[in-house]
Order: C-alpha cells, then structure tokens, then sequence
C-alpha cells in the first residue's frame, strides 16, 4: 500500500513580500511617530493609523510597543530592516580589512553619519523614557553596554597597526571614540549647532586621527 501523501507546506512570495511591506511600512510610521511624540506619549493606535494598517496587524506584525521601539533602535543601527549583529555589518568587515589605523578611522567614520541620522532622533526618546519604563530602561542600558564592548574592540583593531599614541591605554582610546560617537554628541553639533552631517563625519574622522595616532 503506498504511503499518504504528506501535504506540502507553502509560502507564496507574494504574501511573504507584502507581510514584508507592511513591516516597513508600520516602521516607517512608527519612527516617525515616537520622534515627534516621544516614547510615553505615543500609542500603537497612532502607529497603525500612520502606516495605514489595523491595530492587530502592529501586534502581529511586530509586538508591543516596547517590543516595536527596540526594534526601532536596532534597525537603526543595523541600516537595515532586521537586526544585523555589529560583527557581521559591511562597515565592520571593511574597518577589518583596512589596511592603516588612518583608513580604519575613515571608514567607522563614514559608517557613524548615517547611523547618527537614523539612531539620534530615537535615542532622545529612550533616553527620555528610560526612567520611566524599566523595559526601556534595561535596553538603554544594554545598547550602552554594546556600544563600549565594540569601540574595545575598534581600539583594539587600532592598536594591531601599531599607529596608536604609546601614551594611552585600550581602555582609554574605546572611551574617547565611545563618547565622541555618542548620538548626544552628533546632536549637539548638527542640531543645535548647525553642523551638516557630512561636516561631522570629516570632523569625527580628523578629531580621531588627532587624539589617538602617534
């Protein structure tokens, strides 16, 4: 007797690329939305009717709010429409193919203006929400923890060219990149004082070399 035949699971592309489409687009509102509203202001209500969609379908589509402001945040810094590990982003596998600490420093820079563009503007409402919401709170304080871990090993990578100052310590090199990295720094300069982007990221590059080249 011959064996019954299994059913076949299937996925139309169609529907996978509009369920695709419909993600970005409640990502697209709901960025927009906790810019202008800030983090406890902002309802799902008001992300669903933005990206022309139901309530349900943010739910389902993403999550709860605090689930749909981190993966605001992560997609932010990936550049991408999923979080991608810093590990496996293109400017990372290029910083560690650039050959001198100078090129290093020019591509993290290149790479720090369009992340500042997209992840400032949220960083002000997590940073804004962070004490009141222990959700939020928790991921400021990972996204902090990520960020140090990763200019530890930026400095480390800068170190391997042997183009380092002698006088500064791994430690010291990853806060000085850490902190004039930060979205609060990028804010300072190009939203209250007037600084375009491109400015800022020949700035970033030119300060780096600076302080830390021997």
């Amino acid at each position: 007797m011959p064996d019954p035949v299994k059913p076949r699971s299937y996925r139309s592309p169609l529907r996978a690329e509009q369920a695709l489409r419909t993600r970005r687009a409640i990502l697209e509102a709901a960025r927009a939305v906790f810019v202008e509203r800030g983090y406890a202001a902002a309802t799902i209500p008001e992300v669903a009717r933005a990206s022309g969609v139901a309530v349900d379908t943010v739910y389902a589509a993403v999550g709860r709010k605090p689930v749909l402001f981190r993966l605001l945040i992560e997609t932010a810094l990936s550049g991408e429409d999923h979080p991608v590990e810093a590990g496996q982003r293109d400017y990372v596998h290029r910083i560690r193919q650039a050959a001198t600490a100078g090129e290093k420093i020019a591509v993290y820079a290149a790479a720090i203006r369009p992340i500042q563009e997209r992840i400032a503007p949220l960083f002000v409402a997590l940073r804004d929400a962070s004490g009141q919401d222990a959700e939020l709170a928790e991921l400021w304080q990972e996204v902090a923890e990520r960020r140090a871990a990763n200019m530890r090993l930026f400095a480390q990578d800068l170190a391997a060219t042997g183009e380092l100052r002698a006088d500064l310590t791994l430690d010291e090199v990853a806060d000085v990149v850490w902190s004039t990295n930060a979205p609060e720094y990028y804010l300072l300069l190009v939203h209250d004082r007037g600084w375009t982007p491109e400015r800022f990221e020949q700035w970033l590059a030119d300060a780096w070399r600076r302080l830390l080249l021997g």
